[in-house]
């Protein structure tokens, strides 16, 4: 496995952050986002942190990863769920274990504040990730995700 490390991710990695969910936009949903409104959509995280918190997957060089973790109020468990929304990997650093080192600092965290559990949702079409996803221990036979947007 390629050394990398997981944190927090810092104001300063705004800009990594908005170009890789452009780019993870572009190539999951072939969906051009407008890079300014998601750079102030990821500043926007930093000043309002009850909102959720980005974690960073970084080489020695530069971030090569990201994912959002978002807050959800459970009234059936009076505790947190976290999603894990906007994950994206650098294409010459996947399946190098960069998302399972991720999720796996995620999962410890969840532990450690108590959180009642983690949830994402994935485009029905991307198998890999649903591999990877059920790899870590989760599961999609619960729940559809219906949505209408706005936007």
């Amino acid at each position: 496995m390629r050394e990398i490390t997981i944190d927090s991710a810092r104001p300063e990695d705004a800009e990594h952050i908005a170009r890789f969910q452009v780019l993870m936009a572009r190539e999951s949903e072939n969906l051009e986002l407008d890079l300014s409104t998601v750079r102030e959509g990821v500043k926007r995280i930093f000043r309002e942190p009850w909102r959720g918190f980005y974690l960073v997957a970084r080489s020695a060089v530069e971030p090569v990863g990201c994912l959002l973790v978002q807050r959800e109020w459970s009234d059936w468990r009076n505790r947190e769920v976290w999603w894990l929304h906007s994950v994206y990997v650098q294409p010459d650093w996947r399946r190098s274990g960069v998302f399972r080192q991720m999720f796996r600092w995620v999962e410890e965290e969840a532990h450690r504040t108590g959180v009642a559990g983690l949830r994402l949702y994935v485009d029905k079409g991307n198998q890999v990730a649903r591999r990877v996803y059920e790899r870590l221990g989760m599961r999609g036979d619960h729940y559809d995700l219906y949505e209408k947007m706005f936007q």
